[in-house]
Parts: structure tokens; sequence; C-alpha cells
């Protein structure tokens, strides 16, 4: 089970197959396990995996600090460099692409290729500030609420329904979300990444959903639209998470990006 220090924290993360290194950077509430535990087993056998667990989220340990994007890439960045001996291709998930995106600008060295999948750039409009407080406060008043509110807004509604009644119950049973989830929402709605978005130089695919309630496909839009050479896939019809119970798309994009 490896852990890495890095700025007072112990960054764990899981590493499986072998071959050339591929990071998978989770989200906001997720983990290393739980969003992409069903995509692991599409490229251990061309690639060494390693899902990295930022703050607040799995195994990694700290101090219950406020969170920052640095703090996230750097940690980010030290599960690559003790995993691995070159450099990666990196994709994150949401607030992963934020870190993702912030590693490859800082870093260069470090990532050959990069995929951001339902990303963005800012928390400072009002519709973004108004959703991660909305967080913030069901959260802290009702955590069955928040989930109900994160589920309906992190699927689609053609993806609740294939659900059913008794997956919906199902998904309310879980003992998501983390303890840590508090400090990462904290952070999503404090993201503004734009500065640094010009400096990437490793061939980037940015990966956006077009009925994403929870991250709108404008957030992709705007990462393509700042990072030079990028290149955009919109994939219709999909939600924030939706992608969770059917990774295929997913892994078709990634694979044929990293393999060019």
């Amino acid at each position: 089970m490896p852990f890495t220090p890095v700025r007072g924290t112990r960054v764990h993360y899981d590493i499986d197959g072998r071959g050339p290194g591929l990071a998978l950077v989770h989200g906001a509430g997720g983990d290393s396990e739980k969003v992409f535990g069903n995509v692991v087993r599409h490229f251990t056998d061309t690639h060494t995996v390693i899902r990295p667990e930022f703050s607040g989220s799995g195994l990694t340990e700290d101090d219950g600090r406020a969170l920052t994007v640095g703090l996230v890439a750097e940690q980010i960045a030290a599960a690559i460099r003790d995993a691995t001996d070159g450099p990666v291709d990196l994709l994150g998930f949401s607030l992963g692409a934020v870190g993702a995106a912030t590693v490859a600008a800082a870093h260069p060295e470090l990532v050959r290729r990069l995929i951001l999948v339902g990303g963005w750039t800012h928390s400072t409009g009002p519709r973004d500030r108004f959703y991660f407080d909305t967080w913030r406060q069901l959260l802290s008043a009702d955590r069955e609420l928040f989930k109900r509110f994160a589920t309906l807004t992190g699927f689609g509604a053609a993806a609740l329904d294939r659900f059913g009644h008794a997956g919906l119950e199902q998904s309310l049973a879980d003992a998501w979300p983390p303890a840590g989830i508090g400090r990462q929402i904290e952070l999503c709605g404090n993201v503004d990444i734009r500065a640094v978005l010009p400096a990437i130089t490793a061939p980037t695919l940015v990966i956006g959903f077009g009925d994403d309630a929870m991250i709108p496909v404008e957030g992709s839009r705007a990462l393509h639209a700042a990072i030079p050479g990028s290149r955009l896939v919109e994939i219709p019809g999909q939600g924030h998470m939706d992608w969770f119970a059917d990774p295929s798309r997913l892994v078709e994009l990634t694979r044929e990006f990293i393999t060019a």
C-alpha cells in the first residue's frame, strides 16, 4: 500500500499493471476505487496505472488543513514521481481535472499527454458560486439531502431512470460522502486556474458531457479555448457521472489518444 510524503501530507496511491505510466485522478468526493475501479482493467495490460488520492479522500493522511489547487497538484505530482521513472499520460476527472491541468502547467516534464474529463477553469461566476454554496449548505444541514442533490445533478435523467427505484434507494444507503468532502467542496468553490492554462505544452484532450448539470459543458469548452492546440470532444446526452456505470466511451477516447 504505497504512500509518499509531500507538504506535510502522506499521499496514498494505488498502482497496477506494467508499462508506460497512466495516472488517473478522481474528483471531489471520489477516491481511487469509487471513480476508477471499473476503468483500471482496461489499461493494465499495456500501462502502469497510478491512482493517487488527494486530501479528503481515500487513505491519504493530512492535518485537516484547507485545500488549495496547488496542494492537490503537488500531491498528484508526488505520486507520479514516486511510482514511475518517466513522464505519464495524465487523466483528471472533475476537480481532478483542475489538479491535473495544474500539474501539466507547473511540471511539464511529468506529463506526456493530458486528458481532462468534466473539468472547468474557474468558479467565480454566479452559477458556479451558487451551486457550490448550495453543496456546502446541504452538506452542513442534511447529508441525505446532499446525497440526493448530488445524485440528481451528477447523473443525467436517463441514467437515473436506468438505476430504477431500487437502485436509487441503494445509492442513498451508500456510506458516501467521505468525511473530507467539505474541504473539497470549499476548494471547488474557489477554483481559478485560468492564468496557468496557456503554459500547458502537453498534447491535451478535453472531454465534456452535453447534459452535465454539475459541471456544465461550458467548463470543458473554456479549458479547450485556453489550452494551446488542445482537442475537444463533447459527448451528447451524458451527465457528469454517467460514465461510472459504463466507461466504454471514455476508455475508447483515452486509449485512442494515448496510443496515437
